[in-house]
């Protein structure tokens, strides 16, 4: 939830960004374009255009400027500031820069086109993901380096990605994206008010997103070799995508549905993939017999990271969503799951119910009632229109319906804000009154105790001590009430793992 004064909403394709379940994403999307339809001719802090202030780093960690002759490299440009404001900034912290470029470096040296420089962006955000533009643009996700384990893992995605570059593969990829601008017209003028038409469009964005399945295996094979170049431990890339996967079925809301949007969306980790990193690796030698992990300078790099939400977003804290800079609180019903978007904060739950929250300046609104019959809100029904007070606030609360959904509107002022909820349940839900008023009673300013005591969680490295065990370190995880299951996952501990004394593993803590 970063300035969400000056934040604008992207289109549905944003919905699809979570490492949420596809089933769950699919959902989420569906009542996002209700949602979005719902909130025409607003001008709010989604609606605006903007311009993002995005700055590169102040240092960058391979090269002072891209080839500024280089026509893929304008390409690459030209797309930066969007990417970083997307992905809620730069993540700006010297010793990580470091371990990123001191990675990076190594393989540059063993990199198939010696002249080809490349820059690292790590972004503020906690998705796993990482790409590349054309033009040597790379990014990696500070989410992403918190569940690595050691340097070889980073280094297996970095080299991916820089096989992308050197084998221009993006270039193919815009060609694809020019065809696809004729298909996209089609859709949109057929069937511009229909919701179908909007889940087609982003389905085109998300395979625009992706690679061809021979260009991800391309990438693999010069992945591993500069891996192997490197010095770096060949077999890292295999494991890391085992890692990855590991993650997508623990976030996902079904496990059995492991269809993560995150990295191994446009990377699927079939079986075939992982078995041709392995074999590609043998010709280095036998797996831990080769290469360095990097273990050690990995985990003093990424000591203190930031990890899930940062304080710019606000935080998500089980079933409530806390924003110290905004000052403002809310509950979300048992059994349903928070997803704090940079556009808005999203939460889904039983019965395909949603729920949208976000702000706007309230300007010189004295009438909550006027302000939610101002038309903004396609499908209100006037007549449902109430003034009221939450916390003490001054409110108001409308119905509204549209396709097949139901809608309950709720605006509240907090000073020079007015902060909206949308809930969402399709017709013939009975659960919408009481799902509203959960969000309206829960909804506070925060204490000036409750702001100071709100920390950011980061990945913190302990050493094993004499009394140390799984189960005493997986409880002083935070952030999560499955702390066993995600202590093993980003310490990539298989089934039947034990620790010893001296041991250096990562936590979850304030």
């Amino acid at each position: 939830m970063t300035e969400r004064h000056k934040r604008t909403a992207e289109g549905t394709g944003r919905w699809f960004a979570s490492s949420r379940s596809f089933a769950a994403r699919l959902r989420m999307a569906a009542v996002a374009s209700c949602v979005g339809l719902m909130l025409s001719g607003c001008q709010s802090v989604f609606e605006q255009a903007y311009t993002p202030n995005v700055s590169p780093s102040d240092s960058p960690q391979i090269v002072d400027e891209v080839q500024k002759n280089d026509p893929r490299a304008q390409m690459g440009a030209r797309e930066h500031p969007r990417i970083v404001a997307s992905y809620g900034g730069e993540y700006k912290d010297p010793k990580t820069e470091r371990l990123v470029a001191r990675i990076a470096g190594a393989l540059t040296a063993v990199s198939e086109n010696p002249n080809q420089s490349f820059r690292i962006t790590i972004l503020n955000s906690p998705a796993i993901n990482a790409f590349a533009l054309p033009g040597g643009y790379l990014y990696v996700t500070r989410g992403l380096l918190a569940l690595a384990n050691d340097a070889s893992e980073v280094a297996a995605v970095l080299s991916h990605e820089m096989g992308h570059v050197t084998a221009n593969h993006g270039i193919e990829r815009q060609r694809r994206e020019e065809a696809e601008v004729i298909a996209s017209r089609v859709v949109a003028e057929v069937l511009s008010s229909d919701l179908a038409g909007k889940q087609a469009l982003a389905r085109g964005k998300l395979r625009l997103a992706a690679f061809s399945r021979q260009q991800e295996l391309q990438a693999d094979v010069i992945g591993v070799r500069m891996l192997g170049e490197a010095g770096y431990d060949p077999y890292a890339a295999a494991r890391f995508l085992d890692s990855m996967a590991a993650y997508a079925r623990y976030s996902a809301v079904d496990p059995d549905n492991d269809q993560s949007l995150d990295f191994l969306s446009s990377h699927p980790n079939s079986a075939q993939r992982v078995d041709l990193a392995r074999r590609h690796a043998r010709n280095f030698g036998q797996e831990g017999q080769v290469g360095d992990r990097g273990r050690d300078y990995f985990l003093a790099g990424i000591d203190g990271l930031l990890y899930g939400d940062s304080p710019q977003e606000g935080y998500v804290r089980g079933q409530t969503f806390l924003h110290g800079g905004l000052g403002i609180r809310f509950d979300v019903p048992p059994d349903f799951r928070i997803d704090n978007k940079v556009e808005a904060v999203l939460a889904t739950g039983p019965g395909e119910t949603a729920i949208r929250f976000d702000g706007v300046a309230a300007g010189d609104t004295t009438s909550l009632a006027n302000y939610l019959t101002s038309g903004w809100v396609a499908g209100l029904q006037p007549e449902t229109v109430k003034e009221t007070t939450v916390a003490g606030m001054p409110a108001a609360t409308a119905r509204a319906s549209a396709d097949r959904w139901d809608f309950d509107v709720t605006v509240i002022r907090v000073n020079s804000q007015i902060f909206r909820f949308l809930t969402a349940v399709p017709k013939g839900n009975t659960t919408l009154d009481a799902t509203a008023e959960t969000l309206r009673s829960s909804f506070r300013r925060m204490t000036p105790d409750e702001i100071a005591g709100l920390k950011p969680l980061r990945v913190r490295v302990v050493t094993v001590g004499t009394s140390d065990t799984i189960a005493s370190l997986s409880n002083r995880m935070m952030g999560t009430d499955r702390k066993l299951d995600l202590f093993k996952l980003i310490n990539a501990m298989p089934a039947g793992a034990t620790l010893s004394v001296g041991d250096r593993v990562k936590i979850i803590s304030e």
